[in-house]
């Protein structure tokens, strides 16, 4: 059984489009009306082209962000796509981090895979660069569930020397896209992450639904 997923999030480009243009043309209007709305027309004018850009960045976002079949999952991105086998994926949940004392959930869904050369040899550069790029927020996160201000320098420096796993050599950005899995896993316990904006449900039931479909296979 084939099912595609269509991120909630992108219903709203359409909107957030319209609305900041609708903001821009006030802001407009309010600048050629009088000198004294200068402040109030700035204003509007910086939250409609805020706006505006979201929602344009909302709406070139792919409509299908995933799709499930009895083989795997494929991820979708506007850089890109990749798929991961059932038989590869070794726990599906949501990450969970201990900060201040206390548990945060992280918004994503985590996918801990068996072997990573198997999504290495699949993905794209373009797209492990922009996953690199993206995962940013997750990067600093791992980091900090290390006391030790070095393991991030260190982990930085390592980033651009060459991989080897399992005894396959990777350089340049799919090496980096490799480090930056492989210490994601060691801090936060999954190789892979899928952000809460590409699906469809809650990230709980997006979860229960993956773990049926690895199930069956």
């Amino acid at each position: 059984m084939i099912m595609n997923i269509h991120p909630l999030s992108k219903r709203n480009g359409i909107t957030l489009t319209f609305v900041g243009a609708i903001a821009l043309i006030i802001g407009i209007i309010l600048f050629l009306q009088n000198k004294d709305n200068f402040a109030i027309g700035l204003a509007f004018f910086s939250v409609g082209m805020i706006v505006t850009i979201l929602g344009v960045a909302k709406q070139l976002e792919p409509s299908t962000t995933l799709t499930l079949n009895n083989k795997g999952l494929g991820y979708f991105h506007r850089r890109g796509e990749v798929w991961v086998d059932w038989a590869n994926i070794q726990r599906i949940d949501i990450p969970n981090v201990h900060h201040n004392g206390q548990w945060i959930t992280l918004p994503y869904v985590g996918l801990k895979v068996k072997s990573i050369n198997a999504v290495l040899d699949v993905i794209s550069p373009r797209l492990a660069t922009g996953l690199l790029t993206e995962q940013r927020p997750l990067l600093m996160t791992a980091s900090a569930q290390d006391e030790d201000i070095a393991t991030l320098e260190t982990y930085l420096g390592a980033e651009f020397t060459p991989l080897e796993v399992n005894n396959d050599r990777y350089r340049g950005v799919l090496a980096m896209f490799g480090h930056r899995s492989l210490m994601l896993n060691k801090y936060l316990g999954y190789h892979l992450f899928i952000p809460f904006d590409s699906l469809d449900r809650e990230g709980e039931a997006f979860v229960q639904l993956l773990k049926e479909y690895r199930n069956k296979a």
